[in-house]
């Protein structure tokens, strides 16, 4: 990595940790896994008070990578513009947690570990999971490192689900929620673009009933497909036109004899369906997408969501991005709706952006501004109580 590749505030060079919890946990579909292995990275100091932990929480293809760089690799984390000294979740002020869940890809226990029991890869073998499951987990990786309570849990999309899942199931273990570009549950329309991602996976002859692993094999190609399907569903109407049109990368339109035809719009889908199918394990890509299809804040709770978040005791942030087709507005405005029928405090912006549900990701001023000033509060709080 060149000393170009990392900017003055970045965090700079950071180191993957693991840690095997050799507890029992019991997932929601009933299955025990009698012992687990969760990868992670922190950046900052934990005070003295051990009070100034954020846990972030990734999304469907996230990780644990979320800031600065590893040895040798210019590519920073995936929220490195949020996430360092001085930026938004501000590495001198809080100590940062960033976890990769059981059932991805990344090195904690999923598909591609190995079965205990009987010696080989889970594979699609691996038991069924829910949010609740994520939390769970993270909250045995709290107490390794003797956190008792988080100042706030941030995440956005499946990212804010775990979040709000958080701040019921452990009401006393935060401070505030911060849920971006999130929702209650998922639409139709959005369990819909699941299913014809899994069926491209499963529609792909290597995939071999999710065996591919045991015969050395890999759905590449349906993988690739899902990808692209769900990139589509990222972006807005308005950034796709702006970034390609209807420009063409080889042919020509007019002329018969030139090359076959191919948009700038296609070459990039392909593009990143192949660089995600490279990275990403189909087994975990199912798994995910499914427990994104299961997630229902209120289900045990009447399906009140006034009622579920009576159980709630922190403070929320709630952030939507207004060209989120995919997590709208609106399903952050019935997050929003909810907590304040249920006499919960909390704070709600909606972000100008043409960028989509990806506008999560990327920068913007005024998200910027909106997280770092919520932080900033919290900071502030958190030193008040120690003194």
């Amino acid at each position: 990595m060149s000393s170009e590749s990392t900017s003055k505030d970045s965090i700079g060079i950071v180191k993957t940790q693991s840690v095997h919890i050799n507890q029992p946990l019991k997932l929601a579909c009933g299955v025990v896994l009698p012992e687990h292995k969760l990868v992670y990275e922190t950046y900052g100091e934990l005070n003295a008070q051990r009070s100034n932990g954020i846990l972030l929480c990734h999304a469907l293809s996230g990780d644990h990578h979320a800031a600065g760089f590893h040895e040798g690799d210019s590519r920073p984390g995936w929220w490195e513009h949020y996430v360092g000294p001085g930026k938004a979740i501000d590495s001198d002020k809080f100590f940062i947690v960033s976890v990769n869940n059981i059932g991805s890809c990344f090195g904690s226990t999923g598909p591609m570990s190995i079965n205990p029991e009987t010696g080989e890869r889970w594979g699609a073998s691996f038991p069924s999971l829910r949010a609740r499951d994520w939390v769970e987990s993270q909250r045995l990786l709290m107490e390794y490192l003797n956190i008792d309570c988080w100042a706030a849990i941030i995440g956005g999309s499946l990212g804010g689900m775990q979040a709000m899942r958080w701040s019921l199931e452990h009401p006393d273990k935060v401070l505030n929620a911060v849920v971006i570009a999130s929702s209650m549950k998922l639409t139709a329309q959005n369990i819909a673009f699941n299913e014809i991602a899994r069926r491209a996976i499963k529609s792909d002859p290597d995939f071999c009933d999710g065996n591919y692993l045991q015969q050395d094999k890999a759905p590449l190609r349906g993988l690739a497909l899902a990808r692209m399907i769900g990139h589509v569903t990222y972006l807005s109407d308005e950034l796709m036109g702006q970034k390609f049109g209807r420009e063409l990368r080889i042919g020509d339109l007019v002329d018969r004899n030139a090359d076959p035809v191919e948009f700038q719009v296609e070459s990039y889908l392909n593009y990143q369906g192949d660089k995600f199918s490279d990275s990403f394990d189909a087994n975990s890509y199912i798994l995910i997408t499914k427990m994104l299809d299961y997630f229902d804040l209120s289900r045990e709770y009447d399906n009140d969501p006034i009622k579920a978040f009576s159980h709630s005791k922190c403070n929320f942030l709630v952030i939507s991005f207004s060209s989120d087709w995919r997590f709208a507005p609106e399903r952050s405005r019935e997050i929003t709706d909810a907590l304040l029928a249920a006499n919960r405090p909390v704070s709600y912006t909606e972000i100008e952006s043409d960028k989509g549900h990806d506008a999560f990701l990327l920068p913007n001023v005024r998200y910027e501004d909106a997280l770092g000033g919520y932080l900033s509060r919290v900071a502030t709080q958190l030193q008040g109580g120690a003194q």
